[in-house]
């Protein structure tokens, strides 16, 4: 299924490991392998294909979505530079991994990933991490779409964003945000407008700036994270910020 998808310049990545050199991390596993690109729009896999390939992204990012039964897009997750893709697939693939911005990424077979992994229990240690790391996301998103307000789901989302895309960890935080504003409505179950409306309220408030479409300034992150928190708009040093941002 894969090869109307990848890029050309891909080649076959061989029979799989029969030997695990001593020190070896899943990091080095993907680095041995020919990187490809893609072009933004274009799908590394599609909903329903085969899973055959564990992926590590080293440039751009990636949008994962589901098309639902009366054809509204669900966006499930974005992937950043240096995450894994793929660590817990079982079967045909319960999404669609499409590039936001142009990507490159290294694939590694799942053949030869477990036969690394059965030879290496540090290996085996490392796979087991990034699964719980899945697992983990997958529980913070149903609590985010279950329970969060609005702005509790879009402050949350920027200090995520802030954190996975290696932003510059100085105060204030800039973040770059690839993905389009309909992105981030499907990814939080909200609507654009209201996206938009929260978006320009922070902004108000003083706790972003924007500049331009995609980069953002989180001119107060510790008061989105107590937001995020599910204190509530009104609560602790969120209030006490945005007082204080509207007295200047």
């Amino acid at each position: 299924m894969y090869s109307s998808l990848a890029a050309p310049n891909r080649t076959d990545p061989g029979p799989a490991f029969s030997l695990v050199r001593e020190g070896e991390t899943l990091e080095s596993l993907f680095a041995a392998q020919p990187s490809e690109t893609f072009a933004s729009g274009q799908a590394v896999f599609w909903e329903g294909d085969a899973s055959s390939h564990l992926f590590q992204l080293t440039e751009g990012c990636l949008r994962l979505y589901r098309i639902l039964s009366d054809g509204r897009r669900a966006v499930t997750g974005f992937v950043f530079p240096g995450e894994s893709l793929g660590v817990s697939f079982q079967g045909p693939h319960l999404y669609t991994a499409e590039a936001v911005t142009p990507v490159r990424l290294n694939r590694l077979s799942l053949s030869r990933l477990y036969a690394a992994v059965d030879a290496s229990v540090h290996l085996r240690q490392q796979l087991l991490a990034r699964m719980y790391r899945d697992m983990s996301a997958a529980q913070h998103l149903i609590i985010l779409l279950g329970q969060l307000s609005a702005e509790e789901r879009v402050a949350s989302f920027l200090l995520s964003a802030g954190r996975r895309s290696g932003a510059d960890r100085s105060r204030p935080l800039t973040i770059d945000l690839p993905m389009s504003r309909l992105d981030i409505a499907d990814y939080l179950g909200l609507t654009i407008e209201t996206v938009c409306r929260v978006f320009s309220k922070f902004k108000r408030d003083g706790l972003i700036a924007l500049e331009g479409r995609q980069r953002i300034v989180l001119r107060h992150p510790a008061a989105l994270q107590a937001l995020a928190g599910g204190g509530g708009e009104d609560s602790g040093e969120a209030k006490s910020v945005r007082l204080t941002a509207r007295a200047h």
